[in-house]
């Protein structure tokens, strides 16, 4: 035990400052591994001084650590709470555009002042609104962490769109045309039978290329005619859907025939080949293994050219799916829904634009009757004008109700005496 009641002790797999100062006890936590023990060590040491020097030791601790000491400690922490794409993309934005300006820069350096120069330097060089907005992000989240360690005080990275231009939610997507899907659809079918049933799955569910190649048999419901997306296939590896929640899509009765006929050429198959059972895969290749994300892209692409369709990603089939519904007149729910979108606010800011026809008769709600177009469906009839034969018939009505007299409001009946045109 260190003088003052200050030690240091690896406890659930980090490294804590814990003191024991006139009665009163605290623990923090540091950090994890080699650089967690450091770092509290070094903070220790700082805590000891100030008690010595009679101030409170209770402060926040200074320390010395770099950046890119604790970036490990941060990379380790969330390893576990992350997909591995977007740890990996972690350690990208840190190797190729962090580090290369605040290498060797202590935590407790960086200032709010130097991130916004960095975003500017950023921008300088041609990285896009977006990019240099996930890097600051990035960065916010790592200082996020250190705060949580007690190393610093304050999050210099914190709210980037302070500092950074205005991102547009809405982003620029490229759907086929139905007549476009239509023709790639029919030339598929035509000269890569194989694989046309995953690429009509894809245009008729919207599922993402990873979410597509990880269906399996299991999640096809045929009588309820819909699958459930439980899975993900990206960067050689098996994960959850995008959102982290299963979703269930709906299937087109065009779609369900086909699977259904698939499901039966993939029992022959087995049979035929000698495997010892039907692969789970819905898609896979001659081996029984979920198709290869590349070749399937790559063959999406020439498929287009053979077709005479011009070229789009393989992720527009789903941009595709979400625009017909709409143009259809979808709600926008539903096709959130569907899509697995976090929110509707999603769905809007990418497909809004496609929604038709509304608004315009929203605002046409708002003119004045006489210059409103005349409904071919009233909820009453238009009164038309049938000449009378009788005097009688020319009385209005709620005066023949009331019968004779100044309570009418005339003397006698017989309009022609007060027109004298009648």
């Amino acid at each position: 035990m260190r003088p003052m009641g200050v030690t240091i002790r690896e406890w659930k797999g980090a490294w804590w400052i814990f003191i024991n100062h006139h009665g009163t006890r605290k623990a923090k936590r540091i950090g994890t591994g080699a650089v967690g023990k450091k770092a509290a060590k070094q903070a220790a040491e700082q805590i000891q001084a100030r008690l010595a020097l009679g101030q409170t030791a209770f402060d926040r601790p200074q320390t010395s650590l770099t950046l890119e000491a604790y970036v490990e400690t941060f990379l380790e922490r969330i390893e576990q709470t992350r997909k591995h794409t977007t740890h990996a993309d972690y350690r990208k934005i840190f190797d190729r555009y962090v580090f290369p300006v605040f290498k060797g820069q202590d935590l407790q350096q960086i200032t709010r002042e130097k991130v916004k120069a960095f975003a500017v330097g950023c921008l300088q060089r041609g990285l896009s609104a977006k990019t240099v907005q996930n890097i600051i992000r990035t960065l916010s989240s790592l200082f996020s962490h250190a705060i949580e360690d007690n190393l610093i005080t304050a999050n210099p990275a914190l709210r980037p769109g302070k500092f950074l231009p205005k991102i547009s939610k809405r982003r620029s997507i490229n759907p086929l045309t139905r007549e476009e899907l239509a023709l790639f659809l029919a030339h598929t079918k035509t000269v890569a039978p194989t694989l046309y049933p995953a690429f009509l799955c894809a245009a008729r569910t919207g599922l993402r290329q990873g979410e597509l190649l990880a269906l399996q048999w299991e999640d096809v419901s045929f009588a309820g005619r819909f699958v459930e997306v439980r899975r993900n296939f990206t960067h050689g590896k098996m994960t959850t859907p995008k959102s982290g929640e299963s979703r269930r899509v709906d299937l087109s009765r065009e779609l369900t025939a086909t699977l259904e006929t698939l499901q039966l050429d993939r029992q022959f198959e087995a049979a035929t080949r000698g495997w010892k059972e039907v692969p789970p895969w819905v898609f896979c290749n001659e081996q029984g293994q979920p198709l290869n994300q590349n070749r399937i892209r790559l063959k999406f692409f020439r498929l287009l050219k053979g077709a005479g369709v011009r070229q789009v990603r393989f992720h527009d089939l789903r941009h595709s799916f979400a625009s017909l519904l709409l143009q259809n007149g979808e709600s926008p729910v539903y096709v959130k829904d569907q899509m697995g979108h976090s929110s509707i606010q999603v769905t809007v800011d990418l497909y809004g634009h496609l929604i038709p026809g509304g608004n315009k008769q929203a605002v046409d709600r708002l003119d004045t009757p006489e210059l409103q177009p005349v409904s071919a469906t009233q909820a009453q009839p238009a009164a038309t004008f049938v000449r009378p034969t009788s005097s009688d018939q020319l009385m209005p009505q709620a005066v023949m109700r009331k019968g004779y007299g100044v309570d009418d409001g005339f003397r006698t009946r017989d309009l022609r005496i007060h027109n004298p045109a009648l």
